[in-house]
């Protein structure tokens, strides 16, 4: 059960949740959230989920590879806020955490009572629509907030008209 949203009425501002991953249309998520922000008086939010599992069959260089993924994290998502940044001119508000994507997206919602939408992208490849929106329409319970899935086709300016 997902705490009650904090809206505008009770001082909170509508967020929007990104994924950033290694995907490439992780940055149609982002575009879309940030646009959508922006046109609604909200704030974007960027989350990064590095997968603690992989740290756990090498106990010698465990800490290495942790350091290595916190490193590529930081450096994906300094690329896409720095875009986000200069194209849209918002700031969003970034997070990596260590675990599994789905559960830390809803760790992540119930710590934040104004995260209102969650955005994620649709892969364009034959093999369907992506790891993320696929572990999310399988999920076996619905999601606490509103989930909005933008084609990764769509181009900025499409992206600009729908926002």
């Amino acid at each position: 059960m997902v705490s009650k949203r904090l809206g505008r009425g009770e001082g909170g501002r509508r967020k929007f949740l990104a994924v950033i991953d290694e995907t490439p249309e992780c940055g149609r998520a982002a575009a879309y959230a940030a646009r959508r922000a922006k046109a609604s008086g909200g704030a974007v939010v960027f989350l990064y989920v590095i997968d603690g599992a992989d740290f756990q069959q090498w106990l010698g260089v465990g800490d290495i590879m942790r350091a290595e993924a916190m490193e590529e994290a930081e450096t994906r998502m300094a690329r896409v806020t720095d875009e986000i940044r200069e194209t849209v001119g918002l700031e969003p508000e970034t997070l990596v955490r260590e675990g599994k994507t789905v559960a830390e997206i809803r760790t992540l919602i119930e710590a934040d009572r104004e995260i209102a939408i969650l955005v994620l992208a649709a892969s364009d490849a034959a093999e369907g629509p992506g790891p993320l929106v696929s572990a999310v329409a399988g999920s076996g319970s619905a999601f606490p907030i509103p989930v909005t899935i933008v084609p990764a086709t769509l181009s900025d300016e499409d992206i600009e008209s729908l926002c």
